[in-house]
């Protein structure tokens, strides 16, 4: 029962904030800011170039956000690269391995954090902040300002453009993850997150040994890493670090950190859509999934294996969160497109993992990362409404607009990039000698450790089971190359959507238009989710976690 009142709490904390700051998000994005804010922003538009007011079609936003993330790819290569030769590095840690540098470039870019390193052993406090932390705003700036294009090519009357992409990233930077970072990093520098530029402390164990223990500026990093479903941690362990995550309160504020800004993009959408029942009925859609996700991950965490009769399943686990905070962080960062964790995956119950891995596979669409997971789901809220079409034989409208054939195809396009990486990939990693020299465990859960991996990087998730090796050069190189699939093998079809739906004119509504705000339309959007995302992959998790689960049922083991 306490679990329960706990979690509707978080629950009731989380979309109560999400409400205000989609408020706060109407005025960003519509310009509608105090003066003084006004003249900040149009001085900085100025002095980069941009022009607020030459709006863009989808083909112009699409390369601005091309041409951002290349830029940012290539100073993050070299940085990471010549990190020994540069200051702020009081460890004295060399540049990064070519393939190492590569993959962690492409990983902060594409706001996945996917880390084959360990932060505090092998990045320069610089790399961590100029590099790590500097990706983690604009890579989730990125996702919020396709997000803002793609809701305005829905809702905005024929013919307008879908905005600049440059105005749109200084305003979700500036005025939204800016300010919702220095509060979190406050709150987490007292709570004993450190945030310094000196270097490691040597010291004396109880039982006489030397210890060196890493520091560095941390608080800032974690602020934006959970804020902006980034989930790169500044040391290796990520939030299981009690210099990343010392207390319950740090706990719990992170947590609601990693859905806040994801929740405001449903409320967001309804109020720039003039009907809010539209974002609530998205919102509810995902809020469904996340919490038949939840629920199975806590049941069979907190009831542990009853073969071994030692209560909740801990293994992994912090004694400071229990199994019931880890399944909630659990459940968050895999439907978040976050990837950061409190507790090790690679140990959970073969069907939480399974969950895991749904969360991702389906396009990380519950909730999802900041703008990503509101644009992922309309690319299942077009298909939901092409069948809903099909199935009461009339032309299918969303919002007004009629989906074509056009809009369709680009949706398909778009959903074939996760099986294509996860699939392909991790068929190919299952055959490749080097490729299975990472896997740690043989049978069913060395099959789950690669189906994770994969879905991760496919997902732009991050986390992974932690007995896989990944820093392998065959991994660092394939997965770089399936995280850049996964991010914009979406956000360019995506874009290319909402342009072919702005220049189409708004039929009024009538008897016979198809409701897309009730639980007709909320159910069936679930089902279109489960039936064309989750079944997709059911035959290769039959051969991971599914085949783990029934092995334990049987009392086998492998």
């Amino acid at each position: 029962m306490m679990d329960l009142l706990s979690y509707l709490l978080y629950f009731a904390a989380l979309v109560g904030l999400a409400w205000l700051l989609a408020l706060w998000m109407v005025r960003v994005y519509s310009a509608a800011l105090p003066s003084v804010l006004l003249r900040i922003e149009g001085a900085l538009c100025r002095l980069s170039g941009a022009a607020p007011d030459r709006g863009m079609g989808w083909g112009g936003y699409a390369l601005a956000v091309l041409v951002f993330n290349a830029t940012g790819f290539v100073v993050l290569y070299v940085l990471l690269r010549a990190q020994g030769a540069l200051p702020l590095n009081p460890d004295g840690i060399g540049g990064m391995a070519p393939d190492l540098a590569f993959n962690t470039a492409v990983s902060f870019v594409t706001n996945t954090n996917w880390q084959a390193y360990s932060g505090e052993a092998q990045l320069s406090y610089l790399s961590q902040m100029a590099g790590l932390t500097v990706q983690n705003f604009v890579s989730a700036g990125t996702g919020m300002a396709v997000a803002v294009a793609v809701i305005r090519g829905f809702v905005s009357a024929k013919g307008a453009t879908l905005g600049n992409f440059w105005v749109d990233l200084t305003r979700s930077v500036l005025w939204i993850l800016l300010p919702l970072s220095v509060v979190l990093a406050l709150f987490l520098g007292w709570q004993g997150v450190p945030q310094t530029l000196q270097g490691a402390v040597v010291a004396t164990g109880v039982e006489g040994q030397e210890q060196v223990i890493a520091r560095g500026p941390a608080a800032a990093q974690i602020a934006i890493k959970q804020l902006g479903t980034n989930g790169g941690g500044f040391f290796g362990v990520n939030s299981a670090h009690p210099f990343e995550n010392p207390t319950i309160a740090s706990n719990m504020a992170q947590s609601l950190s990693i859905l806040l800004i994801p929740v405001a993009f449903c409320f967001l959408f309804g109020r720039m859509a003039g009907d809010r029942r539209q974002g609530w009925a998205i919102f509810a859609a995902m809020a469904v999934m996340f919490v038949a996700g939840l629920a199975v991950i806590h049941v069979y965490e907190v009831a542990g294996n009853p073969a071994l009769g030692l209560g909740a399943n801990m293994e992994g686990k912090e004694q400071r969160f229990g199994a019931m905070l880890s399944a909630l962080w659990a459940a968050s960062t895999t439907a978040a497109s976050n990837g950061s964790v409190n507790a090790m995956h690679d140990s959970f119950m073969p069907l939480s993992g399974l969950v895991m891995m749904v969360n991702m596979q389906i396009g990380e669409v519950i909730f999802g990362g900041v703008g990503a997971g509101l644009y992922g789901m309309l690319l299942y809220v077009v298909l939901a409404v092409f069948l809903a079409g099909l199935m009461v034989g009339r032309t299918p409208e969303y919002l007004g607009r009629k989906i074509e054939g056009r809009e369709v195809t680009l949706a398909v396009l778009a959903f074939l990039s996760m099986p294509l990486g996860i699939l392909v990939g991790g068929a190919v990693a299952a055959t490749v000698p080097q490729a299975l020299a990472a896997v740690q465990d043989p049978g069913p859960h060395g099959m789950s450790e690669i189906l994770y991996a994969y879905s991760s990087a496919t997902g732009n998730n991050g986390s992974a089971f932690g007995g896989y090796g990944a820093a392998l050069p065959w991994h660092t190189t394939t997965l770089g190359i399936i995280m850049l699939l996964g991010r914009y093998a979406i956000i360019i079809p995506m874009l290319a959507i909402a342009g072919s739906m702005v220049r189409k004119p708004q039929a009024p509504v009538t008897s016979g238009t198809f409701p897309t705000h009730g639980p007709l339309f909320v159910t069936l959007l679930i089902l279109t989710v489960l039936i064309l995302g989750a079944l997709t992959f059911f035959p290769v998790l039959a051969l991971g976690p599914i085949a783990e689960e029934t092995a334990r049922v049987a009392g086998q083991s492998f």
